[in-house]
């Protein structure tokens, strides 16, 4: 009997903290059963007493004060590493939003699919419509890449006079105030077509003077800067990077010191400014330079605070002393980038963004809009890479033939295609839930990296297995190669805005336990406080709550492992439940471990630099699960598309569980090790990759146009014109689709399967021999022009490829070209 009291005392305190029950609950539900199993004869007085020693001094509350958590509390102080001012700004910056459902360890799937489906409105797509196809069909990518180095001098002025670097100006100052999804939508089209032209369009919309003015700046510096941007009439750069200072921006050695000097002939309140910067993009041809600096005022000019810190100022390049023009060459990706130095340069005072009140807030200003400048720009380029690269690659593999058939019909490519289409549907479903958060007023800077580190890395893996499946075509550059560009600037966007190791191992879980963690943040805040009290109190509430969460998921992961998450409540009992289930298992198997490697590592954490990384992936795959399946549904669960949805989730479940078990695996202690895999992982590893089947599945819709393709290619530039490779292809394949059946005919009257080369020929003997009409063997003509254009590459003269020397290094303390 005292057997199974206890046993159901300790199902029912299991249901309780899998409930997310109160403590109060909790010792409840204990003296109910405590008092049953006493007049059952189960328990007897060494039991209440158990249950007395340990409910009673931690529900009563001085007591529990006293004796448990202020000695709990200064160790806690003493273990926790200190934070930085900028690294406090970096946490307190944006919000959570859905990635704290999942860190939780017990995400509402409804909640998710409540938010709404981002949507165009009429004057956005009328944009995408026009100005954004006219533009790209004014674009040789090729002399602009090749010969110019620049975009030509009438695509710059097109993209001034359609307000293309004002997508985010507000329609009062003359912009086109566009959602952040307009804008992801019109970067993805443009980068389709060409990533020089995408990059020098999505700066000014992202990180850059415009974004800080509307936030920050004074109402004479919107009225004056703001409507001249709107009109072209001002061209932005924003300069952070120093060469002794690129992820760790707040190092930053470029200075400015408050003083008094000479502004057009008066005495004027100013700052006298030294910097150097570097991979500035548009500083070589930016007329208004924003300037990221520390600011001193050693005379206290502007206050007590001698240090101010770090300060945003926008300074016209015109200024004498600014020294701009020169330019970096990034990997033959010749957007306009470079570097720019100024030497005791006095400029007014409310040069300042915000004017001098907002001294010493440079890097609040930066990290806040960086949080949602991040969610658009780098992730919707590497979408609509994505997509084009999955699109020309399922076209190319149909079209092209080896051993008698299209090589796409061959497993190696099938993979490479699976892979491309799985990854196309993922980053386009995650940048459009996250570009709709941004809509909903999110700050979402957890997110931001997540999408900055994974969707650019899932770029440069696809532009691996395009260039695989093309071959010679991909490595051959010249105006009919649509990858070579890509492929050569891939590293690009995995430096920018932070380099990738820094992002994964670093910022998306350091951000993450700190914002999305119900508790953590209050518990370090509790440091900080002054009042000693206040402190006690803060730190006992928050502590209480953080062993209680971390027992319910303790209790949450073992039931769902145990159980394979069968009874978790889904949205929807069809082919996609699973995904929803075992999502749910590793939100919570993630909600323990960080909880875990929080007591285990200590403060010494936050060096830790690869279990970070671990749980910063295992929260990176959830969200790119979620986004998927949100996609899914706000599609409206269109049966033909379950199979880009299975490859997806399937993968980036099977990354979680890798992840997951490679945190198990770097555990410091062997018992602790043999306990965990006992608790996440009872019988063994239960989630497999994508089979071949389901990739067979995904190749064959990317080679022959289908609903689900024309999904896939949404927001991508196919128009079939001269200078649009990927479109002019497209068509080639319909063609050729068109007249295979033609093909057939021939080979079925001569009695022999003929390989599809030379359909001229084919064509000719087909006309010869009565099997073909005139009409029939036109096509087949045309069809054969089209398809050679398609696997031809090009070739030069030697004169042709003579690009000159390169520009001698500038002299020491200047970056060279």
């Amino acid at each position: 009997m005292t057997l199974i009291f206890t046993l159901a005392l300790l199902a029912l305190l299991s249901a309780a903290s899998y409930h997310r029950a109160s403590w109060n609950t909790c010792v409840g539900v204990a003296a109910v059963t405590l008092i049953i199993g006493t007049l059952s004869g189960a328990f007897g007085a060494l039991s209440w007493l158990i249950f007395l020693a340990i409910a009673v001094p931690l529900s009563l509350t001085n007591i529990r004060q006293q004796y448990v958590i202020a000695p709990l509390f200064k160790v806690f102080k003493k273990v926790t590493p200190t934070m930085s001012d900028t690294e406090k700004s970096a946490i307190d910056a944006g919000t959570t939003w859905w990635e704290a459902d999942l860190f939780c360890g017990n995400p509402n799937w409804d909640k998710l699919h409540q938010y709404p489906k981002p949507r165009l409105t009429v004057e956005e797509q009328a944009f995408l419509d026009g100005p954004v196809e006219e533009v790209c069909a004014m674009l040789d990518d090729w002399q602009a890449t090749h010969e110019l180095t620049d975009l030509p001098q009438d695509v710059w002025q097109y993209l001034k006079d359609n307000k293309f670097f004002a997508m985010i100006i507000k329609k009062q100052y003359g912009g086109l105030e566009f959602s952040a999804y307009a804008q992801s939508c019109v970067l993805q089209k443009l980068t389709s077509k060409s990533t020089l032209l995408s990059s020098i369009v999505g700066v000014p919309n992202s990180l850059g003077p415009g974004e800080l003015l509307q936030h920050y700046g004074t109402k004479a510096q919107k009225d004056h800067y703001l409507p001249r941007l709107a009109k072209g009439q001002e061209i932005p750069c924003f300069a952070l990077t120093s060469p002794e200072a690129g992820s760790d921006a707040s190092a930053i050695p470029d200075f400015g010191i408050v003083c008094k000097g000479e502004w057009e002939g008066k005495e004027t309140l100013g700052i006298r400014l030294t910097w150097n910067k570097r991979y500035i993009t548009l500083a070589p041809v930016a007329t208004v330079l924003g300037l990221a600096f520390k600011l001193r005022d050693p005379d206290g000019l502007l206050g007590d605070n001698k240090e101010p810190g770090i300060t945003c100022a926008l300074i016209p390049t015109t200024t004498p002393g600014v020294k701009i023009g020169r330019r970096h060459f990034p990997l033959n990706v010749p957007f306009q980038n470079g570097p720019t130095q100024g030497d005791d340069i006095f400029v007014p005072i409310d040069y300042i963004i915000g004017g001098p009140e907002m001294a010493g807030q440079g890097w609040r200003m930066l990290v806040e809009c960086l949080s949602v400048g991040r969610a658009i720009t780098l992730p919707s380029n590497s979408t609509g890479g994505i997509k084009s690269l999955a699109l020309a690659s399922g076209a190319y593999s149909r079209i092209r033939r080896q051993f008698r058939l299209p090589i796409g019909k061959m497993e190696g490519i099938e993979e490479s295609l699976a892979k491309l289409a799985g990854y196309a549907y993922s980053t386009d479903a995650a940048v459009t839930m996250s570009t709709g958060a941004v809509d909903l007023g999110e700050k979402p800077s957890v997110v931001s990296a997540i999408l900055k580190y994974h969707l650019t890395e899932q770029m440069r893996t696809s532009t691996m297995h395009a260039m695989d499946i093309h071959g010679g075509k991909g490595i051959c550059l010249g105006p009919n190669n649509y990858l070579g560009r890509g492929y050569q600037g891939a590293p690009i966007a995995i430096t920018v805005e932070g380099a990738n190791i820094l992002t994964r191992n670093m910022i998306i879980y350091g951000q993450g336990a700190i914002r999305c963690h119900p508790f953590v943040l209050a518990e370090l805040n509790a440091v900080g406080m002054t009042d000693k009290q206040a402190a006690l109190d803060s730190f006992d509430s928050s502590l209480m709550g953080h062993i209680g969460f971390t027992i319910s998921n303790l209790v949450r992961t073992k039931w769902l492992a145990l159980t394979g998450a069968r009874f978790t409540k889904v949205p929807y009992n069809d082919e996609t439940a699973v995904f929803y289930r075992n999502a749910s298992r590793y939100s919570a198997s993630l909600a323990l471990m960080s909880d875990i490697c929080m007591a285990v590592f200590g403060g010494s954490l936050k060096r830790k630099e690869r279990i970070s990384a671990r749980l910063g992936d295992l929260l990176s795959y959830l969200y790119l699960v979620s986004a998927t399946l949100k996609r899914y549904n706000d599609e409206g669960r269109k049966k033909e598309d379950l199979p880009f949805v299975q490859w997806s989730c399937q993968e980036h479940l099977y990354l979680c569980q890798r992840a997951l078990a490679d945190l198990i695996n770097n555990m410091p202690s062997a018992p602790l090790r043999a306990a965990l895999k006992l608790v996440l992982f009872p019988f063994g590893r239960p989630i497999r990759k994508p089979t071949d089947t389901l990739e067979h599945k995904l190749a064959h819709l990317l080679q022959t146009p289908n609903e689900s393709r024309d999904r896939l290619a949404a927001h991508i530039y196919l128009t079939n014109e001269p200078l649009n490779l990927i479109g002019k292809q497209e068509q080639t394949l319909k063609d050729i689709l068109a007249v295979e059946p033609i093909f057939d005919k021939v080979c079925r009257a001569k009695g022999q399967k003929l390989p599809f080369t030379q359909l001229d020929k084919v064509a000719k003997m087909g006309l010869e021999a009565n099997i073909l009409n005139e009409d029939e063997a036109a096509q087949l003509a045309e069809v054969e022009a089209k398809r050679l254009a398609v696997i031809n590459v090009d070739d030069f003269d030697p004169s042709e490829l003579m690009a000159g020397q390169a520009a001698k290094p500038a002299a020491q303390g200047v970056d060279a070209a």
